[in-house]
């Protein structure tokens, strides 16, 4: 938010966001204060903050360095305290939140009741219905305050926009319920595609559409209304959310569109960094103005389409900024599978590239920066070839990068293959692995160098899937640092090639819907002498071949270079923006309520429920997008701890509100006995919820 870099932006911004909750917390307590007040209940005390009190004030004996309690009880006893109120008014050490304390009424000692005539038990009970609601509600007006002076400032989000749809995933399988009214034949949501509606609500953001797909009741579908470019009719869309591999939720398969303009990343390493990937000439911040000759450039999608288009040949783009332009050819790249395999840590996962199981081998990325000092001092060098890591031969990235970890500050053996003066030469290493499990390269592969393979994975999982399965290449590939060099007598010398070659020989029965066999030539790997050839047959199922076939051309970098593609929600008139507000807040109230029933249907996790370490990590990251965002953020807060202090537990307003709603019913209150009971279970759910959420907090920050 202040815009200063490093620990001490970070400190500030965290100091921001901690003010932020307290302030909350304290306006909830003001709510209970106020109403006490209105309700003729002697309140005791009114503190900002928690521990001893710094100073404090109260009518008729003026401020006190501390506590004035103990001499304002002796002059009670004395009969000298007329004129004196009976509320203190406390600034405690530490300022976060607040509390308010009433004449007979304590959260954790149900039996500390009063009968004088101005104790909270002497109030009528739907009086204290009204303090003990009034928290709750000067949160949701505090919130809808917040969400009013946003959306008349303006919020810079990401559009319900899809900007690329995973293979395979459920948002690429669908199929549009009206598409033969419509006359749309491809199936799945298509980039560039803009959700006007889901599940009966109106996203205003990219944002608000993950929410509703996470929160899609289990083995329910999510239904999608769909705007697409040069479709007059709005597309329907049935689409079944599945558990994401990697935080769990329910998701469809689909990611945020980019803009067209490129991110300003500063200094000369960022030149050569977009140099690396192909675009020579291109200077961060410019904008992406012609691809293909199509001019009408809306994002990185329409680059994505004009790469799926070309067959693999190059595509002409154009660059601009204020001061040049830059015109280039790209060639696209082999999209290929991704799938999970099993990580260093126990339940972890790693993502691999494949084609059919068929993994590159790791490798040094090229590039003067790709490699630390430490590393360069052990011998690594940019572009070399790892035909061992640890006990692992010829590794894939995930092999290569678990074996490294599972030597955390340990010295690890390594062989890497390089180019010395034209002769590839095997060098024996030795390094040191950090703590991190990093001994100091940036990671890439010999998929554009050459068909070296890594051992297929024996244990794999495709996007969306739920079991581990054999690779479809297990059953071929038995040992690594094979390089294929022939498919059906095809020859190929790349991974792209590979791939082109897989489809050609399966095209028959990719048209069939039927399987194939392919014959694999394959070549040991040899520095120097004979490299013996040996042929196998590679019978591939049906299912294989579709995904095979499924397979396009991308563009040679990552949608990441761009920057996300955002619009501004802001309200036209303040009356727009005082709807905006409280429609804002009831979505948000109804969302935080949806929340906690999927957690009882489990499609929510406990793993992903903040506690205060979590909110204080989210605040500062929000924090950095500036003040309007802070605003945002602590609207949200504010309306979830409303939800969370309405629940029906007996520590909180919830819980208390019921009792008295029973009392009002039976003329009599709830027995103490059982009051402290269920305050004591009460105390020990919250108690225990709070170390498990601050646990997977703590683990999340530290990426345990």
């Amino acid at each position: 938010m202040f815009g200063i870099p490093g620990p001490i932006g970070t400190v500030l911004d965290l100091l921001v966001v901690i003010f932020g909750f307290g302030l909350i917390i304290f306006i909830h307590e003001l709510g209970h204060f106020v109403a006490a007040r209105w309700a003729k209940i002697r309140v005791l005390a009114f503190a900002l903050g928690f521990g001893p009190a710094m100073v404090s004030y109260r009518k008729g004996m003026g401020w006190t360095r501390g506590t004035s309690e103990p001499r304002y009880l002796s002059l009670l006893s004395r009969g000298e305290a007329g004129g004196i109120s009976s509320t203190e008014y406390r600034l405690n050490t530490l300022p976060l939140g607040g509390y308010v304390k009433m004449l007979g009424q304590e959260d954790l000692d149900p039996g500390a009741v009063s009968g004088e005539p101005d104790s909270y038990q002497s109030a009528k009970p739907w009086k204290r219905m009204v303090v003990i609601s009034a928290g709750v509600v000067m949160n949701l007006i505090t919130a809808a305050i917040l969400f009013v002076v946003v959306f008349m400032v303006g919020l810079k989000v990401e559009p319900p926009k899809i900007g690329q749809v995973e293979p395979n995933s459920p948002a690429a399988q669908a199929v549009a319920i009206n598409a033969s009214e419509i006359g749309i034949v491809q199936p799945g949501l298509q980039p560039g595609d803009v959700v006007i509606e889901i599940n009966g609500r109106q996203p205003k953001s990219y944002s608000d559409l993950l929410v509703e797909v996470a929160m899609t009741a289990r083995n329910e579908p999510a239904r999608l209304s769909i705007a697409r470019p040069g479709i007059a009719s709005p597309l329907t869309f049935e689409i079944k959310p599945e558990a994401s591999r990697l935080d769990r939720l329910l998701s469809i398969g689909v990611s945020p569109a980019m803009s067209s303009t490129l991110r300003s990343w500063r200094g000369e390493d960022a030149e050569r960094a977009i140099e690396s990937i192909g675009l020579a000439g291109v200077k961060p911040g410019m904008r992406l103005i012609s691809v293909a000759g199509q001019t009408d450039i809306a994002g990185y999608h329409d680059l994505l389409a004009a790469c799926a288009a070309s067959g693999g040949e190059p595509v002409r783009v154009t660059f601009a900024n204020d001061a040049e332009t830059v015109e280039i050819e790209l060639t696209p790249a082999s999209q290929l599978q991704t799938a999970f395999v099993p990580g260093s840590e126990k339940d972890a996962v790693s993502v691999i590239e494949h084609i059919l199981g068929l993994t590159p081998v790791i490798a040094v990325a090229p590039g003067e920066d790709s490699v630390t000092s430490a590393a360069h001092e052990a011998g690594l060098r940019p572009g070399d070839i790892f035909a061992r890591i640890g006990s692992v031969e010829f590794p894939s990235i995930a092999t290569g990068i678990r074996e490294v970890r599972l030597h955390r500050n340990k010295m690890i053996d390594v062989v890497v293959l390089r180019d010395v003066n034209g002769v590839m030469t095997s060098l024996p290493l030795t390094t040191k692995v950090t703590s991190e499990g990093r001994i100091g390269f940036n990671a890439s592969d010999t998929r554009a160098m050459n068909t070296l393979l890594s051992l297929p994975p024996t244990q794999m999982r495709e996007p969306n899937a739920t079991d581990w399965s054999p690779s479809p290449a297990s059953s071929a590939i038995l040992t690594s640092g094979q390089r294929i060099v022939e498919v059906n007598g095809t020859k190929v010398s790349n991974f792209s090639e590979l791939r082109s070659a897989l489809q050609d020989a399966t095209r028959e029965a990719a048209s069939t819907e039927s399987s194939a066999t392919v014959r694999l030539t394959l070549e040991w790997f040899a520095l120097a002498g004979d490299r013996p050839r040996v042929e196998r047959e590679w019978a591939i199922a049906a299912a294989d071949v579709a995904e095979l076939h499924a397979l396009t051309w991308v563009p040679p970098f990552r949608a990441e270079l761009f920057e996300p593609e955002q619009v501004l929600l802001q309200a036209a008139t303040p009356l727009e923006a005082v709807r905006t507000g409280l429609s804002e807040t009831r979505r948000v109230l109804i969302s935080t309520y949806i929340t906690f029933a999927r957690l009882f249907q489990q499609t929510v996790k406990i793993e992903h429920i903040k506690g205060p370490v979590g909110i204080a990590h989210m605040g500062t990251i929000i924090a950095e997008r500036g003040f309007i965002w802070i605003l945002f953020f602590m609207a949200i807060i504010s309306v979830n701890l409303a939800v969370i202090n309405f629940l029906p537990l007996p520590i909180v307003d919830g819980g208390q509100f019921l009792m008295i709603v029973y009392e009002q019913i039976r003329g009599k209150p709830v027995p103490i006995v059982f009051q402290n009971v269920v305050t004591m279970a009460g105390l020990i759910l919250i108690v225990s919820l709070f170390l498990v959420v601050t646990f997977n907090d703590v683990k999340n920050l530290f990426g345990l």
